[in-house]
């Protein structure tokens, strides 16, 4: 079985300041981080491997610091890495983006399972996997918490919704999108990073792939920003505190009557 993981380099969310004049983000000495959704989905690959044999390959689409995140998925088992780096890539919105992970997978070659994080946290869509799923004509579910079984070519998959959860059966090739309740991402040992370390990552161009200018990088961006804004800070709560656990728990019930709330 052939499982291609599409990843990102994300900002640490924690970190990210507003440029106040440009309202663009400033990414300068913000730490990068590996996409939370994309290390469950690269854990869900590699335990579909453990149970059913195959190969796992990470893919990405960034500048070439983007090198770092792929090692660190290499360190957690994952066998091959690609980066697709370009400055034609630049200024890529979810559009253009999938268009051009779209453009790897089939270079990749026969490819059963994609998996993706539900989102990113840098921009919060959740476009790019679906999108990907329409451009190689792929049975698509989104939100899999839960993939119970592989048998031949269908798989069986849990997704939540709104209302709870639905179980599926989809046939492959499938592309899924994953939530982070669907599993515990293991952490590299010191051994797997240093081995990781060493490995080579291959490194794709526009030229490598067979694509239309016209449909990736800003050419093939139709979304326009139109403004960035920090959201309003809201006040905390109220920290309690009292003698007793019984006169905290009566003052949190006088609260919660004054509000109205009970």
């Amino acid at each position: 079985m052939e499982i291609v993981v599409c990843i990102k380099q994300v900002p640490d969310t924690t970190e990210v300041k507003i440029d106040p004049v440009t309202n663009t983000l400033i990414r300068q000495g913000v730490p990068s981080i590996v996409n939370p959704f994309d290390k469950n989905a690269v854990e869900a690959a590699l335990q579909l491997k453990a149970q059913y044999g195959g190969t796992v390959t990470v893919l990405s689409m960034g500048p070439p610091q983007a090198k770092e995140a792929l090692k660190e998925c290499l360190a957690m088992g994952a066998d091959e890495a690609i980066l697709m780096s370009d400055r034609a890539f630049g200024g890529s919105d979810t559009l253009a983006t999938s268009n051009t992970l779209a453009a790897g997978i089939k270079k990749i070659g026969k490819v059963d399972i994609i998996i993706c994080g539900k989102q990113a946290i840098d921009g919060d869509t959740a476009q790019v996997g679906p999108e990907m799923a329409e451009h190689l004509d792929f049975t698509q579910v989104t939100y899999v918490s839960k993939i119970e079984s592989v048998n031949g070519n269908i798989i069986r998959i849990e997704r939540e919704h709104e209302e709870g959860y639905e179980v599926i059966e989809a046939q492959m090739p499938v592309l899924l999108t994953v939530v982070k309740s669907i599993n515990e991402p293991r952490t590299p040992t010191v051994k797997s990073t240093m081995k990781a370390n060493r490995k080579e990552i291959t490194a794709w161009t526009v030229d490598n792939i067979l694509i239309k200018t016209s449909a990736i990088g800003l050419k093939g961006s139709p979304t326009q920003v139109r403004r960035i804004f920090t959201p309003e800070r809201r006040v905390q709560g109220e920290l309690i505190q009292a003698d007793t656990a019984r006169e905290a728990a009566a003052t949190l019930v006088n609260r919660l009557v004054e509000a109205k709330i009970i």
